[in-house]
């Protein structure tokens, strides 16, 4: 029998940053209707021939994940910090993280992440509006859930 579920209410991620964040941290306070996605990748390359034959190989690609937050989110410090320390110090700093779901009963790893994707202020309208980050992963692989 499928036991598994939609639901994404208790989902967890946890990010570590090198130097900065050593012991992974559990980010909270997701938007509203978003709270992670990543990016299709597309890790073949492909050449059709004269003739009509196809010919592909595998390359390896990045991941792209973005994480949105309420403007009140406190783990919106972690991005700031990560941020900040990347400034002063004129240096990157590689990220580590497990996405959670138990809903669907999956767990994923990723490896090697750098931050590329940084809103520096929320926009302001009636309320302050969610936040987006974007992290640009080596790799995101299946990982055990529980």
């Amino acid at each position: 029998m499928n036991t598994r579920t939609l639901t994404s209410a208790n989902a967890k991620l946890l990010l570590a940053v090198d130097t900065i964040f050593p012991i992974p941290i559990q980010i909270a306070g997701f938007s509203t209707d978003d709270m992670t996605d990543m990016d299709a990748i597309t890790p073949k390359e492909t050449m059709m021939g004269i003739d009509g034959r196809l010919s592909a190989g595998f390359v390896p690609v990045p991941v792209t994940q973005n994480i949105t937050l309420q403007a009140d989110s406190s783990s919106i410090d972690f991005f700031e910090n990560w941020f900040t320390f990347e400034q002063q110090a004129r240096e990157t700093y590689f990220a580590s993280g497990s996405l959670l779901i138990p809903g669907t009963q999956k767990g994923y790893a990723m490896t090697r992440g750098v931050l590329t994707g940084y809103v520096p202020i929320p926009a302001l309208r009636k309320t302050a509006q969610p936040r987006r980050f974007s992290i640009i992963w080596q790799s995101v692989t299946p990982a055990p859930a529980f």
